[in-house]
């Protein structure tokens, strides 16, 4: 796992009417510091949203609570024990978790499954939208070594 990644299995409270997923709760240590902001966005299948990364301290915590995402995070941090690792992670509503995402990892994800894909973060910081903080690649950089396309593991 890179250094500063952290999974939280979340718990699905399902009975006849459907389920219930706490996805924050201010005593878990995945949520440190704090959220400023929360945000969704919608991916259609097959859709590849990377790479990006943040510079000024953003930690973003993601969840897929519809569909199903492939998310990638890839370290080049210098001074990180684990630079030069790169972690997957398939998460959905049928694998509920939270991924605690160091900003100055690159990370992205793809909706992968035949419906879209709805991802709910929620990031340290608020955005900016005169000045970003946010350093982008294409998803298909040879600085980054993951195929989209290969089988996802976890």
């Amino acid at each position: 796992m890179i250094h500063d990644v952290e999974i939280r299995d979340l718990q699905v409270n399902a009975d006849e009417r459907g389920h219930l997923v706490e996805v924050f709760r201010e005593d878990w240590d995945e949520y440190d510091p704090n959220p400023a902001m929360s945000y969704y966005s919608m991916t259609y299948p097959g859709v590849i949203r990377a790479w990006h990364r943040h510079l000024e301290g953003q930690v973003d915590h993601f969840v897929c609570p519809k569909g199903r995402i492939k998310v990638g995070v890839y370290d080049d941090r210098d001074e990180s024990p684990t630079q030069g690792e790169l972690n997957t992670f398939i998460i959905g509503e049928h694998n509920q978790k939270v991924i605690r995402i160091p900003g100055e990892c690159w990370h992205g994800f793809k909706a992968i499954g035949d419906e879209p894909a709805f991802l709910l973060n929620y990031p340290t910081t608020l955005y900016d939208y005169e000045n970003p903080d946010e350093e982008r690649l294409p998803y298909d950089t040879d600085q980054i070594p993951l195929d989209w396309e290969e089988s996802p593991h976890e």
